[in-house]
């Protein structure tokens, strides 16, 4: 048996459900910051699939490219070289504007950092794909205020972002995730800002919600805790995916 190497990376060992069509097909991506000296390569050539009705995670050191990776399948970011399709669609075959109206549509997004409006209540924050896809205002916050109370805030519908805490907030960002029935739900460290058993709440509401026959989650953590959710989750480093494992426990051999 050879030693895997920085140009000869160990194959992906778990596969997905072969009866289950994709939600997502990445082949040969790379990507890459900067120009000259200063260029950076955060992708370098990953391949992952994920299929439909599957939670994915992707672990790894910080800066070993999940976070890209993400970002490029959500087509917030455009990929250098390969390929990358989602629900057979490809962002680098799309003009902005119907980028922009695929991905509102059928992609929803927990940011790390949140990115809740300061002038909105929790509600109004969690009703904004609702809005934007033109549903009137009022049932759209309605319908927000029921999922907030499904994610344990129906009490602090009212409140602005300055004031809750950060694990509430992570709450808001991740029904205004959900609040739209997305096809694919994209997770920056959802966990991160929240104690064991709200963690584990959340993570039982978002695969039920967000894990069906037509629809796919991919979630980036480092929370060891979530990892017992995941169907399968890959392991990165150096811009690749060097292992994926359906037994979180085979992550450490």
């Amino acid at each position: 048996m050879t030693t895997a190497t920085m140009d000869t990376p160990r194959k992906p060992d778990a596969l997905p459900d072969s009866r289950a069509p994709l939600a997502v097909s990445c082949r040969g991506v790379t990507k890459a910051y900067g120009q000259g000296q200063s260029k950076v390569m955060a992708l370098r050539g990953v391949d992952l699939t994920i299929a439909c009705g599957e939670l994915m995670m992707l672990v790894g050191p910080s800066g070993c490219g999940k976070t890209t990776l993400i970002s490029v399948i959500a087509g917030i970011l455009d990929r250098d070289e390969g390929e990358c399709g989602v629900f057979g669609n490809d962002f680098a075959h799309m003009s902005q504007r119907a980028k922009t109206r695929w991905r509102g549509s059928n992609i929803g997004f927990v940011f790390q950092a949140f990115n809740l409006l300061p002038t909105l209540n929790a509600a109004e924050n969690a009703a904004v794909p609702l809005m934007i896809l033109g549903e009137g205002r009022h049932a759209a916050v309605k319908r927000a205020r029921e999922m907030l109370d499904r994610v344990g805030l129906g009490d602090r519908w009212k409140s602005l972002p300055s004031q809750l805490s950060g694990g509430q907030q992570q709450r808001v960002a991740i029904a205004r995730a959900l609040i739209h029935g997305p096809k694919l739900i994209v997770c920056d460290e959802p966990t991160s800002a929240l104690d064991h058993e709200t963690g584990h709440v959340i993570m039982r509401l978002m695969k039920t919600i967000a894990v069906a026959e037509d629809r796919a989650l991919v979630i980036v953590t480092h929370d060891a805790r979530i990892f017992g959710f995941a169907d399968r989750i890959a392991r990165m480093d150096d811009g690749r995916v060097e292992r994926i494992v359906r037994d979180p426990a085979d992550l450490q051999t």
